[in-house]
């Protein structure tokens, strides 16, 4: 149910320091998935404070973690080929992938060269090839998501049918008129609420109204996608000082 979703905020005075605070808190994660399953299945997402988070688990954790044993996913993509500086298959590659020795089987990209409803397929494809034969929903153990101003979460944008799918676990959607890039593929909710644990990483006093939402009444959270993300574990949102709209601490709910 909503209301038993755990949900923790943890205000940090900069962005540099949500970075920090989510590689520490990833890394234990992954270290923790890895002891008791033998792999960590981590969904990355797009955005700069992200990359940030990334380069971290690198730079810090790279003699840490047993990255043979962790495989990356992608929570979105923009419909652009690896190379592309759109991509953020190519950020996270540059931020973190290359970086560590990763085995190639371990990165399950979504093919965003591909027609669109061709990379969901595929995708999604890959994502029941790797879970349990006849798993109705994906286990991944720790889900990365940025969130924008207008309360979308991956390429889950207001108002877009994505948003009741309750079957599929990845889908072809197209974001919004002005939103770069607008042939996207998404992992639905139903994929994203499954997960052990999400973090979100937001920064910017253009997310504050959103991290307020984020924080209230779960009837309230239903009307944003970002507020619909109601994982089976628990919700960390990591935030800076600009979009909290606040002084720094640390709650529990």
């Amino acid at each position: 149910m909503a209301d038993e979703v755990k949900r923790t905020l943890k205000v940090l005075d900069t962005p540099e320091e949500v970075s920090e605070a989510a590689a520490g808190q990833a890394a234990a994660a992954i270290l923790a998935a890895v002891a008791a399953r033998g792999r960590c299945a981590l969904v990355l997402a797009g955005g700069q404070t992200p990359k940030g988070t990334y380069a971290l688990l690198a730079r810090r954790y790279g003699q840490t973690i047993q990255w043979p044993s962790v495989h990356f996913f992608w929570g979105d993509e923009r419909c652009v080929p690896p190379d592309d500086p759109r991509s953020n298959f190519k950020m996270a590659h540059d931020a973190l992938l290359g970086q560590v020795p990763i085995p190639p089987e371990n990165i399950h990209r979504i093919l965003g060269e591909r027609p669109p409803a061709l990379a969901a397929e595929e995708y999604e494809r890959g994502l029941r090839a790797f879970f349990p034969a006849g798993a109705s929903v994906p286990a991944f153990d720790l889900v990365f998501l940025g969130v924008g101003a207008d309360g979308h979460t991956a390429s889950l944008f207001p108002g877009a049918p994505a948003l009741e799918e309750s079957r599929r676990w990845v889908m072809a959607v197209e974001a919004p008129e002005g939103v770069p890039c607008r042939h996207r593929v998404t992992l639905t909710l139903p994929a994203i609420n499954a997960s052990m644990a999400v973090f979100f990483l937001v920064t910017g006093a253009e997310k504050s109204a959103v991290v307020r939402d984020l924080c209230r009444d779960p009837v309230i959270l239903s009307a944003t996608p970002a507020g619909r993300v109601r994982p089976h574990g628990e919700l960390l949102l990591f935030v800076d000082k600009a979009a909290e709209g606040a002084s720094p601490r640390d709650t529990h709910e």
